[in-house]
């Protein structure tokens, strides 16, 4: 059995440098037919929906991008209210997301019955019975990894969760962008992931006070 990962250290950052820069993706954007087969009222019309939202110059939004066994540096953001995963017009809002180790709330915006399933490859994370509008739930996802979501009652919904064992991560917005700060000068491993892509690794070296700036090409 293996030994469990060395748990983050908060330590003070001096010289912290900045890790920044652009995802894109250049490849066609495969798109999957959603036909909602029950709870049309609310799950609405049969649609298009890409599988990967790419936007200006092929830039790439709702990717993760994380440095992968840091051992210690800046501390956590300031814990406000736990990260939510919305089932909403049979949809999760947000469709991906990356949160620290720890509880996430299942919430039921709609008038029906949503079944939210996450697992860590094959194996069942949490598995809820939603039944009733404004019902939230937490879960307690302690592992770091990808967890993907679904609804067994609607099986066209699909989620991501990313979860991270340190805090330095980020998720682009609709220009691609990302960045990372206070990082302590040093060679790390950079994960940039994509539920089309999967992750794409990437070697960063980090000065004194300086920002790193990089250009990551998703591929799938």
């Amino acid at each position: 059995m293996s030994a469990p990962a060395q748990a983050y250290e908060v330590s003070p950052v001096t010289g912290g440098g900045t890790i920044e820069g652009t995802i894109v993706y250049r490849g066609d954007v495969p798109t999957t037919k959603i036909i909602p087969t029950k709870d049309v009222e609310v799950c609405g019309a049969p649609r298009e929906d890409p599988l990967i939202r790419v936007g200006t110059d092929q830039a790439v939004e709702s990717a993760v991008v994380y440095l992968v066994e840091v051992a210690k540096g800046k501390a956590w953001a300031e814990p406000g209210k736990p990260p939510e995963l919305n089932n909403i017009k049979c949809r999760f809002d947000p469709q991906v997301q990356v949160i620290p180790a720890g509880s996430l709330v299942v919430v039921n915006s709609d008038p029906m019955l949503h079944n939210t399933h996450g697992y860590y490859g094959k194996r069942t994370a949490f598995n809820l019975a939603l039944p009733n509008q404004g019902q939230r739930i937490p879960v307690e996802l302690n592992r770091a990894g990808a967890v993907r979501i679904d609804c067994d009652a609607h099986g066209w919904m699909e989620g991501w969760v990313y979860v991270v064992d340190n805090p330095y991560y980020a998720i682009t917005g609709a220009d691609g962008k990302f960045s990372i700060p206070d990082v302590p000068p040093g060679n790390y491993t950079l994960v940039a992931i994509h539920p089309l892509t999967g992750p794409i690794e990437q070697p960063v070296t980090v000065a004194e006070s300086q920002p790193t700036s990089l250009t990551i090409e998703l591929k799938k």
